[in-house]
């Protein structure tokens, strides 16, 4: 689940800054808030599996 998220933000802010360096501040706001609410639908997903589930949850993505 971290390293979704984690690749998530990570892809997300580097656009965003080359979104700055053009000067598109509405861009790159944008792309920041849609990485924000994405990896938090990630968090949200996973946040109820258990341990049990752990190969269902590496099949999600969310480990």
């Amino acid at each position: 689940m971290y390293q979704k998220m984690y690749c998530l933000l990570f892809n997300a802010v580097t656009t965003a800054i080359e979104e700055i360096r053009k000067r598109n501040y509405g861009n790159a706001e944008s792309i920041l808030i849609q990485a924000q609410q994405e990896s938090e639908e990630v968090y949200l997903s996973c946040a109820g599996k258990t341990e049990d589930s752990r190969s269902a949850i590496m099949q999600d993505g969310c480990l």
